[in-house]
């Protein structure tokens, strides 16, 4: 009897030591588990701080290529600027190009800054003047000077006209009505003008005016005006 005891219980004994091997064998899968669920974790939180490293480098490339084009743009803006400053000789004034004749050499004409001039350069922008050359007024000393009549549908206006009593060769003026007055030689005169201009009076500027040739098919001279 006692024999049969001993074997029930180194039985009993056996399942105990199973089980707790079962059990311990459990309990390590859990904690590998765990630690499996930890470094995962880490894994997805770095890949959010990669991301996120990302993005922000992308916002501050972008932000400097909004900078560097903001830049580009004063640049372009400035060289607009220059370029039109290019055209003034003095603060206010306009270059316009003058040909004496059809197919003339170029002429620089610069504007004085008023209300006259201005008004005539803004036409000329719009559309380049031909204008013809009139010869036919007994009063007029053409050895000294030359004019020219603009189209009625100009409104122009008389900015200031004084007493005029001595132009230099180069001197342009405005007499109203629509009418530019171009002296090419000094001269003593007595006139209510606008002065609207000047030329430089070199040796070729006074020839070109002087041979300037009655354009066939108009049976007068003319000169062509324009924008640079």
């Amino acid at each position: 009897m006692k024999n049969k005891n001993d074997r029930t219980s180194m039985v009993n004994k056996g399942m105990g030591m199973v089980a707790a091997v079962v059990l311990t064998a459990l309990l390590l899968v859990g904690c590998g588990q765990n630690n499996g669920d930890t470094e995962s974790a880490r894994d997805t939180n770095a890949g959010s701080v990669d991301v996120t490293e990302a993005q922000r480098a992308e916002s501050n490339i972008g932000a400097g290529d909004s900078s560097e084009n903001h830049a580009d743009t004063e640049n372009i803006t400035s060289m607009e600027n220059q370029s039109a400053e290019d055209h003034t000789m003095e603060s206010g004034s306009t270059q316009l190009e003058v040909r004496f004749g059809h197919g003339g050499e170029v002429f620089v004409m610069t504007l004085l800054d008023n209300d006259t001039a201005a008004a005539i350069a803004g036409y000329v922008g719009t559309s380049d003047w031909q204008l013809p050359i009139y010869e036919r007024d007994a009063d007029a000393d053409y050895s000294v000077l030359q004019y020219y009549d603009i189209p009625s549908r100009y409104e122009i206006p008389s900015d200031a006209p004084e007493t005029v009593t001595e132009a230099k060769a180069g001197d342009v003026f405005y007499s109203d009505p629509n009418r530019i007055v171009l002296f090419y030689h000094d001269a003593e005169i007595s006139a209510e003008y606008t002065k609207i201009g000047t030329f430089e009076a070199t040796e070729e500027f006074i020839t070109a005016v002087e041979e300037n040739p009655v354009l066939e098919g108009w049976g007068n001279k003319i000169i062509h005006i324009s924008r640079p």
